[in-house]
Parts: structure tokens; C-alpha cells; sequence
């Protein structure tokens, strides 16, 4: 044979190889092979037979042609398996359809992708399942809708009756709805909850159901309290699958509603609770973003008119809404609106512009909760935003612990306002060598601010801080809470940019540290009760965040001045604002987040103190103790009461420890996680373990006295 065809053979080989490849085929034994099967048979033969088993003599191909067939087109099995599945959704809905669908089903349903809908209602259908039930037959149902057997199916019980399967079923959602109106300071405000909890009792198919939207988002929003399904991710954030999933849905609704303009009043309220769930996550782009969607919504329903709605204006035949249908539906919209008004304001507390001008809040202030949830025949509220003495006056009948609110937070974006358009066209930035009482309108503001509306307020709201002491225990009013603290965050803000610590006469100086003294007073007050913080309205961790803003400034002074005393009991006080961000953070990350914030403006301080551990000073193992948090023992060695963490503190890494009167207090371990703090933190201090004054020894301490201005303090170099 010639030597050029002596490759031909093995090339006939090589050919058919790409053949049995390209059809996904195995060979038998007779013709050329690709290998597969001859590894497997060879596989196979190489253990020993069992007795009264031979193995093959040869390949045996399960692939092979069969004469007369057609051969199957290549085919992905995860492609496959998709189109069952899809298969399989499409037949559960056209039951579902068949029966008449919930009138706000998800926006993702009907065989789409969009909606990611088959993990739910899988989730849905085995948790409908009783224990110790078939696994066979009871998340498989049949053609007819039933269980095999004749069974039926909860699952498909609940798709005919109206319910959307994208939400928890019945019994767990009303868990979520009872969490979310016992604990959740913010969204809940827009809900009428008794007509809320009598309507969740109505068929899913009836037009006075809750919508969908609110439902995904109260969900969401519950999560806070009652976690689901919370993961780690690489960077140490943590995320709540289950409450990503309803947060999604509600966006899907919102979109959708968006486009077409269905059912858009209660789209909105599911909007507004979702806004607040995004800001007490930290989640600052989409809180941003949110602020002003819900706004720019909000205005074409003519919300911001007197009576929520208006015929004439602009050319425009009205509004997307009709007028209010009863007092209740009135009273609905005030709230949503003055929400949605309330989370502009606190969103652009950085000195960012609002979305609406106050002059364009036409809007009466809403009735006090307590009218509203009985649905007394009260007469409108006299006061809006343009009433002359709204801030100061406040009379009886149209006054709780929401409207205070409404009005302190009304007055913190007045500060806002100020500092926006004083700094818009000014050719350099505010300098604490000038005066900012010789600026228009600075001295009024002033006045209000730090003096009048406090003083003004009615004797019963103004003589209780918001915590009572009852038989049963303190309990906690969130809102009359921060009615008294956030005129001093707004005073921060105010004065902070005039701050001159050597000028012994600053005002600015003097109205920041006392308003700090008094937002850490606050906070003595609720630990001395061993109330949980992680109650509050989310935007205490910005008001603790700027009180401490001020005393890392009170301490750069006594640095550079050289008194280390008082240095190292200002560490303590901030330590302690600290602390309570990570307390808070331990169930809502803005906490953690403000915390790391903070760490970031102390990077200069730490690199400047002559304290080996600066935050170790005065962290106490829980409020009123007299053990530090880092205790030593008979031998004098050192140890750490909670467990320090590399990075910032999660609630997976959270610590529970019992306080003396009973109850558990979740405290978190400080972070010393940042560039140039003290990894080590195992030494004492100034001759003195770390941490050795108690929340107690800071309240009595002189420094206190020194903070509300007196002569020593003064005098000392301030």
C-alpha cells in the first residue's frame, strides 16, 4: 500500500469520531469509537463480577441509530426542564384565570418570566403541606386541581379563591401584618388599621381586599422584625431574600401602575412603605431616588391641595383621583401625603434641596391618630404650613405625638432650606469667623428652633419626653421621643458650619455642645429603662450621628489644648453614640451604617490622641453597668465580655445578654474596623482598665455639668 494512504484508516476513524460527537451518539464496539463508551465498558470490567453476574463482552451503547427512526434534535435538559416548568405555570394559571384572579394578582403573572413566580408559589404550596404528608402527592397536583386520591390540594383551594401566590398564605401573612403594625414606626401611619384588618378578612376576590402592592410591602417591611431567609454577602452587608423578594414584587406593581394608572392611590401607599423600608436599610441611592418618585406621584393626585383634591388650576381636568369618598378616605390622603412629605424632608437632611417647596404644601395637617382610627366625625384640621403660629401653637383637639412629629421634622427642613439657598450663590462657604446672626432670617430661625418650639409645646408633651413609667413597666412613645430630640438635631445642623472652639463667646459652639448634651441625655433615659432602641423611628441614628459629629470636634479641642481628662470623658460620650448606632444596627443596618460613617470623621482624632484605645472608653456590658466591657480578672489579665469582630457588627454575630431587671438587651460589639484605629484593644488607659466608668458614671460626671456651659467650662480654654 502506498504510504499516503496508510493515514486513511485512522482518518476514517477521526471523521466518524466527529460524527458520533456532532450527534451526541455512542458507537458500538464494531465501529470506530469517540471513547465514551469504551471508558465506560472498560470501567465496568476492571471490578470483578459479582457471582452469578458476567459483564458484557463488549460496549453497550445506549445511543445507538436504530434502523427506520428519526434521530432527536440536539436538546439542551436544562432548556427542557425550563419549558416543563413553564408548561406547568401556564396550566396553573389558566385554572387560576378560569376562576376568576384576584384584582391585583402580580403583574408578573400569565406565563411570564418578569415576575419570577414559580420559586413563590412553590414555597407557597409546601407550606400548605401538613407534616408527615406524602412528599409524592402533595406538592404535585393533578389536571383537576386536586391531589391524586381525590384529595384536596390547600394550594389550589387558595389559587380559587381569589389569593395571589406570590404572597405568604393566610395565616403566616397574618403574622406579618400584626409584626408590622406593632413595631414599625414610619409606613404604618397611611394605613387605616382597623379597616385594614377587617378588609384582610374579606375574599381575595372582593374589591375592598387590600391591594397586593401593600401586602409584598408590608412583607417587606415586617422583615425587620421578623427575619426570613437573611444571608451574608461577601462584604459583610447582609440580605433578607425573603424581604428582597416582596420589596421586588411591590416595584413590579409600581411600574406597572406607573404605565397604566391602575389603582394608583393604593400603589402609592405601597410606595411609601417600601421608601421607608429602603431607608431603614441604608439604602441611600434608592432612598434618594424614591424621595423624589414618590413626590413627583404624589402631586398629580392633587394631594398637596386643601382637602386633597381640586377642580380647576393649570388647565387640567382635575385629577387622576376623584374626591375623597368619606372622611376616612379623606383623612388616607392627608397621611399619605404628609408621609411621603415627611420622608423628602428627612431624606435631604445632607443640605440637599426638597422636592416641594413649603409654599407649596396647600394641605391641612392631619387629624390625631386616635380620631382617625375611630373615624370621629372631626372637623378638618385649622392648620397648614402657612398658618403663622403653626409651630408654636398647637391646640388640644388637633395635637398627639404624629403631629408634633409632622411639625418638628417640618421645622428641621426649614433649617435645610436655609443652609441650601444661603450656600447656592455664596462665593465661599460658611466660616466660623463670621456671624450668622447678621444673615437674613438666621436669627428667627434661630429663635424657633432652639428656644420657642420646645418651650411652646403643650405642658402634657412638653414634660414627657416620651418615655412612661406604668406598673407594668416604662413603655415608649417613638414620636413625642423624637419630638425632643430633633430640635436639637436641627440646632446642629443650624450652627455647626460657626463653630469656634476658641472663642470662649461663640454662640454656635455653645448651642451645638448643649444641644449634643441633650441627645445623649435622651438616650440615658432610654437605657435607664432598658427600653429597646431598635424601636425608634430610623432617624434617630442621624440625630445620634450629629450630636457626635459635634463632641468629635469638642475632642480635637481638648487634644490640641492638652486636657486629658476631659478628652478622655468626651471619648466616652462618643463611644456611647456609637454604641447605640450599633444597637440599632443590630436590626436595621442604617445603624451600622452611620456608625462607619462616623468612624470615617474620627480617622484624624485617633491618629491625634495620646489614648492607646480610644474605643475602648466607657462601652458599657449594658446600660446603668459597672462592668466594663473589658473586665480583669483575680490575676489582673484581661478579658473581652463580647467578642470583637473585624468588621462591622451584623445581627448574625449579635450578642443577647440578660439585664438585672429581666429583660434581654441585644447589644452589639463596637467596630474597630478603620484605617489607623487601634486593632488591639486589650490595655488600660491612663493607669485605668478600659472602659471603667459606667453610662451611670457618665451621666454624673462633671463633664456634663461642663457641657451645659457653665463658667468652668467656659473658662477653660473654650
Amino acid at each position: 500500500m502506498p504510504k499516503a494512504a496508510q493515514p486513511r484508516p485512522a482518518l476514517r476513524r477521526n471523521q466518524a469520531c466527529r460524527t458520533c460527537r456532532k450527534r451526541k451518539l455512542k458507537c458500538d464496539a464494531a465501529r470506530p469509537h469517540c471513547g465514551t463508551c469504551v471508558k465506560q465498558w472498560q470501567a465496568t470490567i476492571s471490578v470483578p463480577a459479582p457471582v452469578g453476574y458476567a459483564h458484557p463482552t463488549e460496549p453497550q451503547c445506549s445511543y445507538d441509530p436504530v434502523e427506520g427512526l428519526t434521530l432527536a434534535p440536539d436538546t439542551d435538559p436544562i432548556e427542557k426542564i425550563k419549558q416543563l416548568e413553564d408548561q406547568i405555570c401556564e396550566s396553573t394559571h389558566g385554572l387560576y384565570d378560569k376562576q376568576g384572579g384576584n384584582r391585583s394578582a402580580s403583574p408578573g403573572a400569565g406565563g411570564s418570566d418578569e415576575g419570577g413566580i414559580t420559586l413563590p408559589r412553590a414555597s407557597l404550596a409546601m407550606s400548605l403541606i401538613a407534616p408527615g404528608s406524602d412528599d409524592g402527592d402533595s406538592s404535585s397536583p393533578d389536571v383537576n386541581g386536586g391531589k391524586k386520591g381525590g384529595d384536596s390540594d390547600p394550594f389550589m383551594d387558595l389559587l380559587f379563591s381569589g389569593w395571589n401566590p406570590d404572597l405568604p398564605d393566610p395565616a403566616r401573612l397574618n403574622i406579618y401584618i400584626d409584626v408590622f403594625f406593632k413595631n414599625d414606626p414610619c409606613g404604618s401611619r397611611v394605613l387605616h388599621k382597623p379597616s385594614f384588618l377587617a378588609a384582610m378578612k374579606l375574599s381575595p376576590k372582593d374589591p375592598s381586599f387590600p391591594h397586593s402592592s401593600i401586602l409584598h410591602a408590608i412583607c417587606a417591611s415586617a422583615s425587620r422584625w421578623y427575619p426570613q431567609d437573611v444571608i451574608t454577602l461577601p462584604d459583610s452587608t447582609r440580605r433578607d431574600q425573603f424581604a428582597e423578594f416582596h420589596a421586588s414584587k411591590t416595584r413590579q406593581y409600581i411600574d406597572k401602575t406607573m404605565a397604566s394608572g391602575e389603582d394608583i392611590f393604593s400603589v402609592m401607599q405601597a410606595c411609601i412603605l417600601l421608601s421607608w423600608y429602603f431607608y431603614q436599610e441604608g439604602r441611600w441611592v434608592e432612598v434618594w431616588i424614591f424621595a423624589g418618585f414618590q413626590t413627583r406621584v404624589a402631586v398629580p393626585l392633587r394631594l398637596n391641595y386643601p382637602g386633597t383634591f381640586s377642580t380647576h388650576g393649570n388647565n387640567s381636568p382635575g385629577a387622576f383621583l376623584a374626591p375623597p369618598k368619606d372622611l376616612r378616605d379623606l383623612e388616607s390622603r392627608r397621611r399619605t401625603w404628609w408621609m411621603t412629605i415627611l420622608f423628602d424632608r428627612i431624606a435631604s437632611v445632607g443640605g440637599w434641596i426638597h422636592a416641594v417647596d413649603e409654599r407649596d404644601l396647600g394641605t391641612e395637617l392631619p387629624l390625631r391618630t386616635e380620631d382617625f382610627e375611630s373615624e370621629a366625625h372631626v372637623p378638618s384640621n385649622p392648620q397648614d404650613l402657612s398658618t403663622l403660629d403653626v409651630y408654636t401653637r398647637h391646640p388640644p383637639q388637633y395635637t398627639d405625638s404624629f403631629l408634633l412629629l409632622i411639625k418638628s421634622v417640618m421645622m428641621f427642613g426649614k433649617v435645610t432650606d436655609f443652609n441650601v439657598r444661603g450656600n447656592l450663590r455664596a462665593p465661599t462657604p460658611p466660616s466660623k469667623s463670621q456671624n450668622p446672626f447678621l444673615l437674613e432670617g438666621f436669627k428667627e430661625l434661630d429663635k424657633l428652633v432652639c428656644d420657642d418650639f420646645l418651650a411652646r409645646l403643650p405642658p402634657i408633651f412638653r414634660n414627657n419626653s416620651g418615655i412612661t413609667e406604668t406598673p407594668e413597666g416604662a413603655t415608649l412613645d417613638t414620636d413625642l421621643y423624637m419630638v425632643h430630640i430633633i430640635p436639637h438635631a436641627a440646632t446642629i445642623t443650624l450652627h455647626n458650619p460657626y463653630i469656634d472652639f476658641a472663642d470662649n463667646n461663640n454662640v454656635s459652639m455653645s448651642r451645638c455642645v448643649n444641644s449634643a448634651k441633650e441627645i445623649l441625655k435622651a438616650f440615658y433615659r432610654l437605657s435607664q429603662d432598658s427600653l429597646d432602641v431598635t424601636k425608634l423611628h430610623p432617624f434617630v441614628t442621624i440625630c445620634w450621628y450629629l450630636a457626635a459629629v459635634v463632641l468629635v470636634q469638642l475632642c480635637k479641642h481638648y487634644i490640641e489644648s492638652g486636657d486629658q481628662e476631659r478628652e478622655s470623658r468626651i471619648w466616652g460620650e462618643i463611644n456611647v453614640l456609637r454604641f447605640a448606632m450599633l444597637e440599632y444596627g443590630s436590626r436595621s443596618p442604617i445603624g451600622t451604617r452611620q456608625e462607619r460613617l462616623l468612624q470615617g470623621l474620627m480617622r484624624e482624632i485617633v491618629r491625634m490622641t495620646a489614648q492607646k484605645h480610644p474605643l475602648e472608653v466607657n462601652v458599657p456590658l449594658y446600660p446603668f453597668s459597672h462592668r466594663s466591657l473589658f473586665q480583669k480578672d483575680d490575676n489582673g489579665q484581661q478579658h473581652h465580655q463580647v467578642p470583637m469582630d473585624t468588621g462591622a457588627p451584623l445581627p448574625n454575630g449579635q450578642q443577647m445578654f440578660h439585664h438585672p431587671s429581666g429583660s434581654e438587651r441585644t447589644l452589639s460589639p463596637p467596630n474597630n474596623q478603620m484605617s489607623g484605629l487601634n486593632p488591639n484593644m486589650n490595655h488600660s488607659h491612663n493607669g485605668q482598665p478600659g472602659g471603667t466608668w459606667s453610662m451611670r458614671d457618665i451621666t454624673a460626671s462633671p463633664n456634663i455639668d461642663m457641657l451645659n456651659g457653665s463658667s468652668s467650662y467656659m473658662g477653660n480654654g473654650m
